[in-house]
């Protein structure tokens, strides 16, 4: 198990730094304001679905909780 364990890490830690890495390389190229908004862009739209994402689960959960009080009411007729 802790041989399964020291492999994730050694894993994500090359992936760590070959994304440094690469982030270095375009941060000190000439693409690097194309890279800048691309990740801007990028972050942007995750947000929207987050966000997105967070309405929907706010829905249907104010629609369980008002379906499940009208159920109360009703068994308490």
């Amino acid at each position: 198990m802790s041989e399964n364990n020291s492999g994730k890490i050694l894993m994500a830690f090359i992936a760590g730094a070959a994304i440094g890495a690469a982030l270095g390389y375009f941060l000190n190229s000439s693409k690097k304001d194309e890279l800048m908004a691309d990740l801007k862009e990028g972050a942007t739209n995750l947000k929207q679905g987050f966000d997105d994402s967070l309405g929907k689960a706010k829905d249907i959960i104010e629609t369980f909780t008002n379906n499940s009080a009208e159920t109360d009411i009703d068994a308490k007729s």
